[in-house]
């Protein structure tokens, strides 16, 4: 997952890219409004995180510039201002949420994850594809070099998380808290269990493995 972070202090900016770089984010950072707008344009980023007051564009002016351009990327805002006002201000531009300093980690990952789970408008696109494995979302159809794979919708849920976060390594207990909405329990191998289908389904008999086990942390679909 891509984010943009859009901040003048240096030292939020590091404590922040710190904290999502230990979570695999990709991390790409903006100092000031004029180079964020410019990089949010390029629309290739899952989440931008941004500051409300910036030199040279301010984060209602980035907001609304994006917005302008139909980019649709959730947008989190970050500003030490938390009057009713100022969050109204912010949500009616165009933002998704917003997290006013100082902030623990732990919200603001929060926070990211709850907007990436979100169905946003952008995501419109029917299809999911990565190498030759193809999921259709709206005929809830997966094919692999053009072949039909049955799923069970649990098996399907669990795919689509995997193809939404390629390359990224998911553990089991994220994995449960997105397709099965339960804390981890130690005593439970129901992530392996269902990994080890969708394996049978989606890569037994091709040359090219998609899903991955990273030993120790948890699983990971990539090319």
């Amino acid at each position: 997952m891509r984010i943009l972070l859009i901040e003048d202090d240096l030292r939020v900016a590091r404590f922040v890219e710190k904290g999502l770089a230990a979570e695999r984010f990709q991390i790409e950072h903006a100092a000031d409004g004029g180079k964020g707008v410019e990089l949010g344009l390029s629309g290739t980023y899952d989440l931008i995180l941004l500051d409300l007051i910036l030199p040279v564009k301010t984060g209602i002016e980035v907001c609304q510039e994006l917005r302008g351009e139909n980019i649709m990327t959730p947008i989190l805002m970050l500003t030490a201002k938390d009057t009713i006002e100022d969050k109204v201000t912010g949500l009616g531009v165009g933002a998704d949420d917003y997290l006013t300093k100082p902030f623990a980690f732990e919200e603001l990952l929060a926070r990211i994850q709850a907007l990436l789970r979100r169905p946003g408008e952008m995501d419109v696109a029917p299809s999911l594809i990565i190498a030759d494995l193809v999921m259709d979302k709206n005929t809830h159809e997966v094919k692999r070099a053009g072949e039909l794979i049955t799923l069970t919708p649990t098996e399907f849920t669990l795919l689509e998380y995997l193809m939404r976060n390629q390359n990224r390594v998911l553990s089991r207990t994220m994995i449960e808290e997105q397709v099965w909405d339960y804390q981890n329990d130690p005593l439970t191998n129901v992530v392996d269990v269902y990994i080890r289908r969708l394996r049978q389904k989606v890569d037994q008999g091709y040359d090219r493995q998609l899903i991955h086990t990273v030993r120790g942390v948890g699983y990971t679909l990539k090319t």
